[in-house]
């Protein structure tokens, strides 16, 4: 949809279908296998305790010994 090799700049490329500037912008990353098994416990989770909010999830990670959190760093 977007070509990058066209006379038209980006902007107006994507001005036309409707699509956001910074999504033609946005390269995806890998995802760690790491992060992907955190992601799938919280799905678990999830299932086990669907009550449960970002807090209690949080503390059910550290207690299997995951460190998790906006602020790493003071867990």
């Amino acid at each position: 949809m977007i070509d990058r090799g066209h006379a038209l700049p980006l902007v107006a490329q994507a001005q036309r279908p409707g699509i956001s500037r910074g999504s033609i912008y946005y390269l995806p990353r890998v995802v760690s296998p790491a992060d992907l098994a955190i992601m799938r416990r919280i799905d678990e989770f999830h299932l086990l305790y669907p009550f449960a909010g970002s807090r209690m999830l949080r503390d059910l990670l550290r207690q299997e010994g995951v460190s998790v959190g906006r602020l790493m760093s003071r867990c």
